[in-house]
C-alpha cells in the first residue's frame, strides 16, 4: 500500500464519508435506545463486532497475537472503551443528538491536553493553545444552556469524550502501540463485550418492546461501525498523515447535528451553532502541525 504524503481527492471523499458515518450512527443509538436498553445494547454491539473482525481477521491471516508487556495496557483499553460506551450510550439516551455529538467530538481537546504532558514532541503550540481555549468554550457554551435537554446526558457525552482521549493516549504511550490495529480492537472488544453485559441488568430492563426498526440499528452499528467503520478508518490512518486524517474530525458533530435536525426535529438554538462553530474551529487548529 502507497503511503500518501498528504490527502488526496480520494482520500478527502473517504474522510467525509466517515464522518457522515459517525455522525448519522448518533441517531441511530439515539432511535435503538428507545428499544433497546442502551448498555445491553453496546453489549450486543460489541459481541457482534468482535465475531465479525475475528472471522476477518482468520480468512485473511492476520496475526491476532499480544505480547505479554502490552497486557496491561490491552486491560487499560477495555476498561477505557467499557467506559466510553457506557457514557456515551446514556448520553444519547438522556440528551440529544446534537448536543451528545459536539461534547463528545471535543476529545482531541483532552488528547492534546494530555499529549503536553506525557507525550515528548507533543508540546503546546500558540495555534494549538487557542484551538484548545476555542474548543472549551465551544463545549462550555453548549452545556450553559441545557433547555429541555439532560444536563446528567450533557456530563455522561464529557465523560464519554474523556474516556475516547484516555484511549488514544494509552494506544500512544504504552506497548500496545507495536500491536496491530485489529489485535487493539479485539482486546477492547473482548473485554468491552463482557463487562457491558455483566453490567447491563443495573439500568433497567434490557428491551424496551423493540421492533424491527430498533434491532436494524443495533445491526448497523455493529456492522458499518464499530466493525468495518473502524477497520476503514484504520486504514486510512496507515495511508495519510495522522493529522491531516484527524483535521475532518470535526466534521463529524457537523453531520450529527444535521442529522439530529433533520431525522430527529431537534432544535438548533444559538448555543448550538455558536458552540459547533467554536469546536469546529479549535478542534483544527488542535490538528495543525
Amino acid at each position: 500500500m502507497d503511503r500518501k504524503d498528504r490527502i488526496d481527492g480520494v482520500g478527502a471523499a473517504a474522510l467525509v464519508a466517515f464522518a457522515v458515518l459517525l455522525g448519522f450512527n448518533q441517531v441511530v443509538i439515539k432511535v435503538s435506545t428507545a428499544g433497546i436498553e442502551p448498555i445491553f445494547m453496546a453489549g450486543l454491539r460489541s459481541v457482534g463486532a468482535l465475531v465479525l473482525i475475528w472471522l476477518w481477521c482468520w480468512a485473511r491471516g492476520i496475526t491476532l497475537s499480544l505480547p505479554r508487556k502490552a497486557w496491561a495496557g490491552a486491560v487499560m483499553l477495555g476498561l477505557l472503551f467499557t467506559a466510553e460506551f457506557i457514557f456515551l450510550y446514556l448520553a444519547l439516551d438522556w440528551t440529544n443528538v446534537a448536543r451528545a455529538s459536539i461534547i463528545f467530538y471535543s476529545m482531541p481537546i483532552f488528547v492534546a491536553l494530555a499529549a503536553h504532558f506525557l507525550i515528548p514532541g507533543e508540546t503546546m503550540s500558540g495555534a494549538r493553545a487557542l484551538g484548545l481555549v476555542l474548543a472549551m468554550l465551544g463545549v462550555a457554551w453548549v452545556m450553559a444552556k441545557p433547555g429541555e435537554a439532560s444536563i446528567g446526558g450533557d456530563i455522561a457525552a464529557l465523560m464519554a469524550a474523556i474516556s475516547w482521549a484516555g484511549i488514544a493516549l494509552v494506544i500512544r504511550v504504552t506497548p500496545l502501540s507495536e500491536v496491530t490495529p485489529e489485535a487493539q480492537q479485539i482486546s477492547q472488544l473482548t473485554i468491552s463485550s463482557v463487562l457491558l453485559l455483566a453490567l447491563s441488568p443495573l439500568f433497567g430492563p434490557m428491551l424496551r418492546d423493540p421492533t424491527a426498526l430498533h434491532w436494524a440499528g443495533l445491526g448497523f452499528q455493529t456492522i458499518a461501525v464499530a466493525s468495518f467503520g473502524y477497520l476503514f478508518w484504520y486504514f486510512l490512518m496507515k495511508r495519510y498523515p495522522a493529522s491531516a486524517v484527524a483535521s475532518f474530525s470535526f466534521l463529524s458533530p457537523v453531520f450529527g447535528v444535521g442529522f439530529g435536525w433533520q431525522f430527529l426535529d431537534e432544535p438548533i438554538g444559538m448555543e448550538i451553532v455558536g458552540g459547533l462553530s467554536l469546536v469546529a474551529v479549535g478542534i483544527t487548529l488542535i490538528n495543525r502541525r
